[in-house]
């Protein structure tokens, strides 16, 4: 048996992924550590695995002056990556030991590029590491860097470039943290300018690409160590609805979900106001994500429901564009409005009305009520929108990607 730490630091829609993961390896006779915020232990201990819990909170951090900021700034790269230096510095210390100690007898390290953790320790280790790619990252000549999308216009030199400069920004802007670590900690040399993800790719380190070729095609320059899994999934099939739940359902025409995840809006209340009347606008019933106290004849509003549940009973779901919940709503065959607020929502926002799977994109920054109400009535009432919509989650259905992906990790033990 081995011991697999799994790095997934971030929100819901980070960790799901992972614990679909790990709970897959788990099953295949491994032992696995989940290194996340303490907020995501029942998800995790419910998955049968062990958590290392991190002090920082996402859902805290999003709440403060410093997140209300990074949510506001939309696909500015340089301000998306200053912003969450400006976050994590003054807990990095803290949070790398933490992120240490939790690989302790590890036999394999695997997460995300943030700070590229799984290639430090797992040198320090000297044990086999491989990363997480939630969004495209590795250079292609296909398409830009979901953060740049202007270098589209310099054609394939200028989207392989585009990867390139956000390895280089990102990778200066942790490297007066991760360097002295990497000495004083680890014991070992200090990266040079050129930085991990040059190493990473020298060594043609594993990358598991955790989104579906039916989303954003296989790009034909990518090389063999980067492996296009699909989505990776976690399902709650013994799931019940409050009655609440189940009775709106029953009373009348599929309702239209919105809801924006962990994204908090400055204001939730004028929000709230603007999502109500857009539904009302547009002709529809309504599942919102809020106080359920606050529920009335057209509009239910529910607190946590899984939306791997929820969505397949929707006539369309309005929602922020995270990786995740974009995933569970092309799964599920839904015509999608995305109000994107920052980093890579705005790409997934692009790639659901590239793939005619809704409409287009509704920045969060400019959301009305016309605008809104104008989006979710195109997606609740278009024939092709919707046939579009359920052909890519028949795709995706078939898809297997946490079986791939672990596949893939148990020939790299």
């Amino acid at each position: 048996m081995s011991r697999i730490v799994i790095f997934a630091a971030g929100s819901r829609g980070d960790i799901q992924p992972c614990v679909a993961l790990g709970r897959e390896l788990r099953e295949r006779g491994h032992e696995v550590r989940l290194v996340a915020s303490a907020r995501y232990a029942p998800m995790v201990v419910a998955a049968g695995m062990e958590l290392a819990p991190l002090t920082a909170d996402p859902t805290e951090i999003l709440e403060s002056d410093e997140g209300q900021e990074l949510l506001s700034g939309g696909r500015n790269p340089v301000k998306f990556l200053r912003g969450f230096k400006r976050i994590l510095g003054p807990m990095a210390e803290r949070l790398l030991t933490e992120c240490l100690d939790a690989c302790k007898g590890a036999d394999l390290v695997l997460g995300p590029t943030l700070g590229f953790l799984p290639l430090h320790i797992a040198e320090h280790l000297d044990v086999p590491w491989a990363l997480i790619h939630f969004q495209p990252s590795q250079p292609t000549g296909a398409f830009p860097h979901p953060f740049v999308p202007q270098a589209r216009l310099l054609g394939p030199w200028g989207n392989r470039a585009s990867f390139m400069a956000i390895d280089q920004v990102a990778w200066q802007l942790a490297r007066p943290f991760i360097d002295p670590w990497r000495r004083t900690r680890l014991g070992l040399d200090g990266l040079s300018v050129r930085g991990p993800m040059r190493v990473a790719r020298a060594q043609e380190r594993p990358v598991l690409a955790c989104f579906s070729p039916a989303v954003v095609p296989r790009p034909k320059d990518w090389p063999a160590y980067v492996h296009l899994t699909g989505y990776w999934f976690l399902d709650e099939p013994a799931y019940e609805p409050p009655s609440e739940l189940a009775g709106f359902l029953d009373d009348g025409p599929p309702p239209v979900y919105v809801g924006f995840g962990s994204m908090l809006p400055r204001d939730p209340v004028m929000t709230d106001r603007v999502v109500r009347t857009a539904l009302r606008l547009a002709g529809v019933r309504g599942v919102v994500q809020g106080d359920p106290a606050t529920s009335d004849d057209d509009v239910l509003a529910v607190s946590d429901v899984p939306h791997s549940w929820l969505f397949p009973r929707m006539a369309a779901v309005v929602h922020h564009g995270g990786a995740g919940t974009t995933a569970a709503g092309l799964r599920a065959g839904a015509p999608t409005v995305v109000c994107p607020f920052f980093g890579d929502q705005p790409y997934w926002a692009e790639r659901v009305a590239a793939l005619g799977a809704g409409p287009d994109p509704v920045p969060f920054g400019g959301l009305t009520v016309p605008r809104l109400a104008a989006a979710i009535r195109r997606a609740a009432g278009s024939p092709e929108i919707a046939e579009r919509a359920a052909e890519i989650g028949r795709r995706i259905e078939r898809e297997d990607g946490t079986a791939r992906a672990a596949d893939l990790l148990t020939n790299l033990l």
